[in-house]
């Protein structure tokens, strides 16, 4: 039996949380055992716990774990972390994003741990923090790198860019696409929030690297040529505020809906009638499965991983990051053309059956062994 411990910075909603959990809840149990470790999780998913504890995982807080660099905080949770692993004994520690998988990693090797993987969930080299401390970073990924069995991406595009500044070998790579959950996307009966007018929807957390005010900037030329377009913004976050008063500002009450963090995204997804992800960085997107899944037409603009996981456009309509014209131009065409909607939802479906839960569980199982035979 092998023994994979993972550590992940937070278990708070988004993408980074659902792949972790999948990995540990689903990985084959007459082969593998899995245990967590994450930070103080302030907003986790539902039913998190009760998913945990039915697959049988154990799961490890420690509240020192933060995303923010606090070198004390950052101390105390090494040694926490070391204890942690030094007490489980695993095989392989799995470390996810940025803070675990530097903290994770460290740990993991003062621990001689045989095999050391980290999944980045995507990266903070563009969008997130100064160019200070972005140099940092990358040079804090480039040391741990050298103590790393393998690093998964969820797209090339993701690896290339690790390798473009420095950080791991061609060799150490592996993309394994986050996992989807497809089934319960595709079964579920839609929900239409706003029942007059073409609804065109975005999901994602309401922080600045989603790129919301490009997308609200582009509403008012969409309302132009579209007038009985409606929108809605579903997640919640420390931008809504200024949201909602940029779109008082622009004159779109009525145009526009706040949903707030929703439980029912797929069925909230299948009562629209495009989605757009305007996102300055992206690792890869996992709404943007959902919605492919759905056979939805998409805007999105070109960032991270997001331009192989539709195909380089076969599967959606690719923008500039932060260009509200552009999103205003694109949205519009599709909702002028019915036939390239229809189009775009075909090769949407086509796509979407290598980015389920199982591929990636199997993917990662794979990786799994052949790191354990030294290969």
């Amino acid at each position: 039996m092998i023994r994979v411990l993972h550590i992940i910075t937070r278990l708070d909603v988004g993408g980074s949380t659902e792949n972790t959990v999948i990995s540990v809840t689903r990985m084959p149990r007459t082969e593998f055992t899995s245990s967590l470790i994450s930070g103080r999780t302030v907003d986790s998913p539902p039913h998190l716990s009760a998913a945990l504890q039915t697959a049988g995982v154990p799961w490890f807080e420690v509240p020192f774990l933060i995303r923010p660099v606090d070198l004390p905080n950052d101390l105390r949770a090494l040694w926490h972390v070391l204890r942690l692993i030094r007490k489980l004994r695993p095989d392989i520690v799995h470390t996810h994003s940025s803070k675990a998988g530097f903290v994770g990693r460290l740990a993991a090797r003062m621990a001689k741990v045989p095999h050391i993987l980290y999944t980045p969930h995507g990266h903070v080299f563009h969008g997130y923090i100064s160019p200070f401390v972005t140099r940092r970073f990358i040079l804090m990924e480039r040391l741990a790198a050298r103590w790393t069995d393998r690093i998964i991406t969820l797209t090339d595009a993701e690896a290339d860019q690790h390798l473009a500044v420095g950080i791991g070998r061609r060799g150490q790579f592996v993309t394994i696409p986050s996992g989807i959950d497809l089934e319960r996307v595709t079964t579920v009966t839609p929900r239409r929030l706003i029942a007059q007018g073409p609804l065109v929807g975005t999901v994602a957390r309401l922080v600045p690297v989603k790129g919301h005010r490009f997308l609200l900037d582009a509403i008012p030329k969409v309302l132009q040529r579209c007038p009985e377009a409606q929108f809605v913004f579903v997640g919640d976050g420390e931008m809504r505020p200024a949201l909602e008063e940029r779109a008082r500002r622009l004159g779109l009450d009525g145009r526009i809906t706040f949903a707030g963090y929703r439980e029912d995204v797929p069925a909230v997804l299948a009562g629209m009638d495009a989605l757009v992800l305007p996102s300055l960085n992206e690792g890869m997107g996992r709404v943007l499965v959902m919605a492919m899944a759905l056979g939805k037409p998409i805007v999105a603009t070109k960032v991270g991983g997001v331009p192989e996981l539709l195909g380089y456009g076969q599967a959606g309509i690719l923008v500039p990051p932060g260009d509200s014209a552009a999103i205003a131009e694109a949205v519009s065409a599709l909702l002028c053309d019915p036939a390239r909607v229809r189009a775009l939802g075909e090769a949407g479906r086509r796509r979407a059956s290598q980015y389920s839960a199982e591929a990636m569980v199997s993917a990662l199982a794979k990786v799994y062994l052949e790191v354990m035979e030294g290969a």
